[in-house]
């Protein structure tokens, strides 16, 4: 990318992603303009950091930038809006390929295109290894956002989407288990995420008390709206007894460390599903009685109680193993 310089890699960005109808002023000028009908605008910003979130020898450019676009527009639609742009800034070694960057682009346009999104514009930077910072866009379409604060005792728990899949596709490219594997949609789950992203505006029209992406962990991510609400939630085991997959992973990584002692499979699959992450799925709260489309899953009930991180119960008690990703203690 040092051959073509930073002006020529923004030009030819530029020409990669489609425009948008929404977007009144794109890519070349000093910021983008975004039509914003709703009058309000939501917007969330996340990282992406090669050695953290993503390795180029287990990812492609592409499977990288669906993965960028997908932290950010999940984010705008666990608040109950429809994603409408993207804001990319991309830092970068001088000596990746232009091929890399527009690989990353067409996975970025993808992702964007899944969530009926584009990418308005962003930055470049040169680094000694890849970084991606995502800014996702809005709009509520005249709806209120749904918040982390709105859970009441007696609510209905529910989640759409895959449950510990990333974290098994994680575990099983960490172990080395994976030649062989490239299609297992489980290592796909870590590489390229696949976030419901109309599953937030649906929640918000059924009366979603509080809505969260879950990245960080099932537990965690639920344990950040019983604290912002002041409740307990309680989940049931049961309904979120892992899939033949999970178990499948499991079992293959438990006769990988026998010699070492391993976790029971059913143990180490329930684990990914309640404390894994980065699978980006929709938990939300809704009021008794509440009739959901069969996409959402009821998985527990919201309780009295004083609310805070931990207050995310499995089965009436607090969950013993790690509830999820902290990037600051490595441990949940």
């Amino acid at each position: 990318m040092a051959a073509v310089g930073e002006f020529g890699l923004i030009a030819a960005l530029s020409g990669w992603l489609p425009p948008d109808p929404r977007t009144l002023v794109g890519i070349g000028d000093d910021a983008a303009v975004l039509a914003a009908p709703d009058g309000r605008v939501v917007a969330s910003t996340d990282f992406l950091l090669e050695g953290r979130h993503f390795r180029r020898d287990w990812s492609g450019a592409h499977d990288i930038g669906r993965k960028a676009a997908a932290r950010s527009l999940i984010d705008v639609a666990a608040m109950g809006a429809v994603p409408t742009g993207l804001l990319v800034a991309l830092a970068a070694p001088g000596d990746l390929p232009v091929s890399w960057a527009r690989d990353l682009a067409a996975g970025l346009a993808a992702e964007c295109t899944r969530a009926g999104a584009s990418v308005v514009g962003g930055d470049t930077a040169r680094a000694s290894s890849v970084l991606l910072a995502t800014t996702g866009l809005g709009d509520l379409a005249g709806r209120a956002p749904v918040l982390r604060s709105g859970a009441a005792a007696g609510d209905l728990v529910a989640v759409t989407g895959p449950l510990g899949h990333a974290a098994a596709g994680l575990a099983l490219l960490s172990s080395g288990l994976s030649a062989g594997r490239a299609d297992d949609p489980l290592i796909g789950a870590h590489q390229h995420p696949a976030p419901p992203y109309d599953a937030g505006p649906e929640a918000a029209g059924l009366g979603a008390t509080a809505m969260i992406d879950v990245s960080d962990g099932l537990l965690a991510d639920l344990g950040h709206i019983a604290a912002a609400s002041g409740v307990l939630i309680d989940l049931s085991s049961a309904r979120l007894s892992p899939g033949d997959n999970l178990l499948a992973a499991a079992r293959s990584l438990d006769m990988d460390r026998t010699e070492r002692g391993s976790t029971p499979e059913y143990t180490q699959a329930l684990t990914w599903v309640l404390a894994g992450g980065e699978d980006h799925a929709l938990a939300a709260t809704f009021k008794p009685g509440t009739a959901l489309p069969a996409r959402w899953t009821v998985i527990g009930e919201v309780l009295a109680g004083p609310g805070n991180r931990y207050s995310a119960l499995v089965d009436g008690r607090p969950w013993a193993g790690t509830r999820g990703w902290d990037h600051f203690t490595d441990r949940g």
